[in-house]
């Protein structure tokens, strides 16, 4: 029995190549069961006359799906599904039923709730976009990445590729952030004391259960990332929400009874403020005073292209009380997963523990691609031409927002990549958001930003990490247009 060449279609909003496509198809009619062994498939001439595409992309994608045995050629025959292809299963599938369990009663313990955090999936689509944290594929190196990526792909790097880890990390990547990127920020330290970890926000949840019990009190600033405060929620610590001023957060406003403190001193979350190093100082002083541990977010140091970045709070502990996080998807792509922990050797070991518990560790071929790409000098080269772009675009913004009049509620002096902003005190940022979304505007309301169950409605961050220069002066009028809307004026 022959396949028809009818039964193929391409689907214009499908990923990938078409050759990819076709092996899919083909691939997905086997295990459907719907193309049967021995059935002779449709020939690369009819079906890539059928589909209006060239035969060689068929004959290429017919050439793997040999290789993979899903299909054998038969000499002038032509193409048959393989002798050895995958049979289906040779019972229906059914989908579930409605079921009779109450999961109002038995889920124990709830993560869901609460305003959400996020943004547009489509947010590249938005002519505007003033989003935190996304990847410009104008400045990132895709081309020296996927090199990268080949090379940890090659037979020297089978082992690292493939190698269940257990609980250690890539030796070669702990080796390069011991001795090149900790002592750029004053940090030595041994690799007993590195864990790799799926990036910041891993890091502090790993942290927080190693840090923390239903007994102990940890103290975050207000405002602050929120994934931390739901990290701490859910350890079910007790918490208390500190808000921070120009200088950060202020080290004599800590509870008597404070454990740990999670804190962003480079550049604060979301306010872009950098501490004091008197508070430095200060705060380390008091956590051998009162016997607290600190967790150091090193958020954005490498966006400090203003002037030079202060010292790491870890390199000014003396007495092992920082913990340090640091990450790599900040810089490099969010997608990338792929951060660190640095800290006395008994709490990396605890971390270490609790992380092969949960996932092991981060996949092998994307630290030894890191490796290569950090080692390679491509890593340098993008954190300059960030810098570069971002002092640009930076000068842009800072110029439309006094030329508009609209107020910085917080704007950090060493650099980063966003502003802190204040609209007047009767706008709900969360509106103005929707309505700016509208015309093509993203901006992200800050009122999740904040601890109390009522926190101010009319702060928001603008980010200037994504958005070409040209569109910035345009898209702030349009903020203050909105904003003047909403404020009844014309």
């Amino acid at each position: 029995m022959a396949i028809s060449e009818e039964t193929f279609f391409l689907d214009p909003q499908a990923q990938g190549t078409l050759q990819s496509q076709i092996q899919t198809m083909v691939a997905e009619g086997i295990l459907s069961g719907r193309f049967r062994r021995g059935e002779k498939l449709p020939s690369s001439r009819k079906l890539a006359q059928h589909l209006g595409i060239s035969r060689i992309t068929v004959t290429l994608a017919y050439t793997d799906l040999l290789a993979d045995d899903y299909i054998t050629a038969r000499g002038r025959s032509g193409y048959f599904v393989s002798d050895n292809a995958p049979e289906p299963p040779n019972f229906p599938a059914q989908a579930a039923g409605v079921g009779s369990v109450d999961w109002t009663r038995a889920i124990g313990q709830r993560f869901t709730g609460g305003e959400p955090h996020s943004k547009p999936r489509n947010w590249a689509s938005f002519r505007y976009p003033f989003i935190y944290g996304q990847a410009d594929p104008t400045l990132f190196d895709s081309a020296n990445w996927r090199l990268c990526a080949l090379e940890a792909l090659g037979k020297k790097d089978f082992d690292a590729l493939t190698t269940d880890y257990n609980d250690q990390d890539d030796p070669k990547l702990i080796e390069f952030i011991a001795r090149q990127t900790l002592p750029r920020r004053g940090i030595l330290a041994k690799p007993d004391e590195i864990l790799l970890t799926l990036g910041a926000q891993n890091a502090l949840w790993l942290t927080a259960q190693v840090l923390l019990t239903s007994r102990r009190r940890a103290v975050v600033e207000d405002p602050c990332y929120p994934a931390l405060r739901a990290i701490l929620n859910h350890s079910r610590c007790h918490l208390t929400a500190l808000p921070v001023d120009s200088d950060g957060l202020p080290p004599d406003a800590l509870p008597p009874d404070t454990d740990v403190v999670f804190t962003t001193p480079s550049h604060q979350c979301p306010t872009t403020s950098t501490m004091s190093m008197q508070r430095r100082q200060d705060l380390l002083a008091r956590a051998e005073r009162d016997n607290y541990l600190i967790v150091e977010d090193d958020y954005e140091f490498e966006m400090s292209f203003l002037k030079p970045p202060s010292p790491a709070l870890k390199s000014l502990d003396r007495n092992g009380r920082v913990i340090y996080v640091g990450s790599f998807s900040k810089s490099l792509f969010p997608g990338l997963r792929l951060g660190y922990l640095v800290g006395p050797a008994p709490f990396i070991r605890e971390a270490r523990a609790l992380r092969a518990s949960v996932l092991r560790h981060p996949p092998g071929h994307i630290q030894r691609t890191a490796t290569y790409f950090l080692s390679r000098g491509h890593y340098d080269a993008l954190i300059r031409r960030m810098g570069k772009a971002y002092y640009d675009r930076r000068r842009i913004m800072d110029n439309a927002i006094a030329e508009h009049g609209l107020a910085v509620a917080g704007a950090g002096s060493f650099g980063g990549s966003s502003f802190w902003m204040r609209a007047p005190d009767h706008i709900d940022t969360t509106a103005l958001a929707a309505t700016l979304a509208n015309s093509g505007v993203l901006i992200e309301p800050g009122c999740h930003f904040f601890a109390a169950d009522n926190p101010p409605r009319n702060f928001y961050r603008l980010a200037y990490s994504s958005i070409p220069s040209s569109r910035i002066p345009d898209g702030i009028a349009r903020i203050t247009a909105a904003i003047s809307v909403a404020s009844g004026h014309t």
